[in-house]
């Protein structure tokens, strides 16, 4: 006869509870459009936690908070604004993110660059001309966060010219909170994507990896993407900034969308795309841009150096080929 401990025959019956209630899980799966691009939301579940209404309402508050592309947001107010303006949580916690990456990157990441970015045609409003140098002077007069100061909700400008541009952090922002909204309700493995910004949590019910794509330009044709890697992890972000698919032309130059803050001009450099991991959107999607404005060396040196940070980078050689690079961490999530 054999005799069991009560402690094991509950860790069996747990156990297959589980199985149980795993295989009752089904993938959901929805689709939209919001904040100027498509998103994806992928999550197993037993029934249908969240819907694509309740997204929807979420990314609508925070373009209420954050779009250039809405005149009644908070963003635009406060551009228009002479001094000062009381700002939402989410505005908060985007700037404070803000502001810590601007000291961390010096300056390399710069929230006040929204006038450059409409000079050189990648505003809100179109433009006849690029700027000269006269102007580029002028408006680098405005450019610079130790112009800002948040005093608890109260974002205070110290020059009235100044203005935000939040592109470049907001949507990882989004991502977050809406993968928090999938926690909240129970959901522990999902994918959320919204133009091209992910944030990822597994396994699958059945014990499976969760996999993403990792897209970077074609050899032979810079404006066509391929898929480059699959990569695989538990938990976390990854978000990408490049300038081969959002630019402009001048007189067969290819302009960047990226502007340097110290320059007032669009990065020329290296580098043609950076990809981001980091346990939230929010960190990923603020770094990337700031990556992309160092050149390789100082790139994989700054990543390498964070805690729970990897990058992979595609850039050009000095002889005008395309090659790539990535941080030790990264190469490890790689699925062969």
């Amino acid at each position: 006869m054999i005799f069991l401990h009560k402690g094991f025959i509950l860790s069996v019956l747990l156990l297959i509870s589980f199985l149980f209630k795993n295989r009752d899980q089904q993938q959901y799966i929805l689709h939209g459009y919001a904040q100027g691009t498509d998103y994806s939301i992928k999550y197993f579940a037993e029934s249908p936690l969240v819907t694509g209404r309740q997204v929807d309402s979420i990314l609508l508050k925070i373009d209420s908070s954050m779009s250039l592309y809405k005149s009644y947001s908070l963003i635009s107010k406060f551009n228009t604004s002479i001094y000062s303006l009381s700002i939402d949580t989410h505005f908060c916690k985007v700037m404070n993110k803000s502001f810590e990456i601007y000291k961390d990157t010096q300056g390399k990441f710069d929230v006040t660059v929204a006038p450059l970015v409409q000079a050189w045609g990648f505003g809100p409003k179109s433009i006849q001309q690029f700027p000269d140098s006269l102007k580029i002077r002028e408006l680098l007069k405005n450019v610079g966060m130790n112009f800002l100061e948040l005093k608890g909700n109260e974002l205070i400008k110290k020059r009235p010219g100044v203005q935000i541009d939040l592109n470049g952090i907001a949507q990882g922002y989004s991502v977050d909170v809406v993968a928090d909204h999938l926690l909240a309700k129970g959901i522990v493995s999902f994918v959320v994507e919204i133009g091209g910004e992910i944030r990822m949590r597994g396994p699958k019910p059945d014990g499976s990896a969760m996999r993403i794509g990792i897209e970077g330009p074609a050899l032979n044709d810079m404006s066509e993407p391929q898929l480059r890697h699959v990569i695989s992890f538990k938990e976390g972000a990854v978000t990408t900034s490049g300038n081969y698919r959002k630019y402009l032309k001048a007189g067969g130059k290819k302009i960047s969308h990226l502007i340097n803050p110290k320059t007032g001009y669009p990065l020329d450099n290296q580098l043609i795309s950076v990809t981001i991991y980091a346990k939230d959107a929010l960190t990923a999607d603020g770094y990337d841009n700031a990556v992309m404005a160092m050149d390789v060396e100082q790139a994989l040196a700054f990543v390498s150096a964070k805690k729970d940070m990897e990058a992979y980078i595609i850039y050009h050689r000095k002889d005008g080929t395309v090659t790539d690079t990535l941080t030790k961490g990264f190469r490890k999530m790689i699925v062969n």
